[in-house]
């Protein structure tokens, strides 16, 4: 991340240190008696009180009510990424369509089950208000669809292979188009616009509306949360100690996410990667008019090192992207979620893109921690030899992919079959990641290589190769 101007710096010095969403939610931490002791068995245990855990949970209860599921929670549901992230509901992939047909066997058959894939990702984004609505859960669902603008001539070109990727991929012309400048103002009024990309499979959410709604849904219909419970190790007898002791399952469910590695074995899983945000003040109409993003859109650009953004249901904008620094030995702690450098480049970058909020208050900064796996392809699986399934590495995608894991998980496990359980990335097992200092080294020197090649690609105006070797280095299978 590029270093931030002392105005940007001003700007988010008397800014909350929270987390927006909770504050703007109906936040109820603990549904569950802290006194509640845990039981010693259960059909199944989910470790995890995220999206993943939570959605598996219910759909597992919603596909046999029989079963006796209890999940466990290292802190209160939603503590991590669950809660904080950019609230993007979105048919978006970390990976390629390449690597999908390549995790399905290749040739013409692989070549299918990818197209396949990303068609049930598409049809996924309005199923998920559908089941909001299915289970009462109001979470401000917003389907107004995803713009990428590009602000420069690399960019412009970045977008015109996007469209052809998707094209090549499956997607018809509706899915996936190029907006020239003029059309492209109806999404944004963006400063140095050249066009760009909108995308109607993609809605907005209030994250911890979201998180808390499944799981007042799961609780209601009989799954038990324990809160502050810590899970430390579990074996493939179904075995699981806690630090409130052991419980045994029929299925041991991991859907730890970005905190894996602080499981016993787990250390080089994922590796945990800060994404910051922040927030503005609800803006007046006069400002919202200003800038021309219309209620509940969400916006990027085709910049390398990614950013986010969305126009909330009141009215603010939330604004995140990555650039804070990767922790030795996949570390995660409360202090790495305020970064003012980054917090405050990532403001730059919000009014470099609208200068109509330039003097617009930032009301609150935070962070989260999500999972990276090695060869950028998330995983979801089932082995009822080792009584283990597990979801993750969503990379930053992981509303729409935790939903479609978590619902995956509950269908292998209750023996049903469906469009998800075929999916290019079920029974995936990523490659560790390198052992320390490599790992350290690596995920830094790709952080900082990105940030150059966009410097480069806005002084050239040419695309950069740096960034492309990077992102081979990281994306190999």
């Amino acid at each position: 991340m590029t270093r931030p101007s002392s105005a940007a710096l001003a700007a988010i010095a008397d800014a909350s240190q929270s987390v927006m969403w909770h504050e703007t939610a109906t936040w109820t931490p603990y549904l569950q008696p802290t006194d509640t002791p845990l039981p010693m068995h259960a059909d199944v245990v989910i470790l995890g009180g995220g999206y993943t855990g939570l959605w598996t949970a219910l759909w597992l209860k919603e596909y046999d009510p029989t079963l006796s599921v209890v999940v466990i929670e290292a802190e209160h549901i939603g503590f991590g990424a669950s809660s904080r992230n950019g609230g993007w509901v979105s048919a978006l992939m970390p990976t390629s369509g390449q690597r999908l047909a390549h995790l399905a066997g290749g040739g013409a058959a692989g070549e299918h089950a990818a197209k396949d894939a990303l068609a049930v990702l598409r049809t996924v984004v309005a199923e998920f208000g559908e089941v909001l609505d299915q289970f009462g859960i109001d979470a401000d669902y917003k389907r107004a669809g995803t713009f990428l603008a590009a602000r420069n001539p690399v960019h412009e070109q970045r977008a015109h292979d996007d469209v052809a990727d998707a094209k090549r991929w499956g997607a018809a012309d509706s899915d996936l188009m190029w907006t020239p400048t003029l059309t492209a103002m109806r999404f944004a009024q963006m400063d140095q616009l050249q066009g760009g990309t909108f995308n109607p499979h993609c809605a907005s959410i209030q994250p911890a509306k979201l998180v808390t709604g499944v799981a007042r849904a799961a609780a209601q219909r009989g799954v038990k949360i324990h809160e502050g419970v810590r899970a430390l190790r579990h074996s493939d007898t179904g075995t699981v100690m806690t630090t409130a002791g052991e419980i045994t399952a029929g299925v041991v469910v991991r859907a730890l996410e970005a905190y894996t590695p602080s499981l016993e074995g787990q250390q080089r899983t994922f590796a945990p990667v800060y994404s910051l945000m922040l927030a503005t003040e609800p803006l007046e109409e006069e400002a919202l008019q200003q800038i021309g993003l219309p209620s509940g859109i969400t916006f990027a650009d085709y910049r390398h090192l990614i950013i986010y953004g969305q126009r909330t249901a009141d009215n603010r904008i939330a604004f995140g992207g990555r650039g804070a620094p990767y922790h030795f030995g996949s570390k995660v702690d409360a202090s790495y979620e305020q970064n003012p450098q980054v917090h405050a480049a990532l403001f730059d970058i919000l009014r470099d893109m609208f200068p109509q909020l330039d003097s617009v208050k930032v009301t609150h900064t935070w962070g989260g921690a999500l999972a990276m796996p090695r060869d950028w392809t998330p995983s979801v699986g089932y082995d009822p030899r080792r009584k283990l399934a597990w979801s993750g590495g969503y990379l930053g995608d992981g509303v729409t992919m935790s939903y479609v894991g978590g619902r995956a998980l509950a269908e292998l496990i209750c023996g049903r079959t469906s469009r998800l359980t075929s999916l290019p990335w079920i029974g995936h097992h990523s490659r560790t990641w390198e052992p320390e200092p490599l790992r350290w080294m690596g995920i830094q020197a790709g952080l900082s290589a990105m940030t150059w090649a966009d410097a480069a690609e806005r002084r050239t105006g040419r695309a950069s190769h740096v960034a492309n070797v990077v992102d081979w280095v990281l994306r190999r299978p």
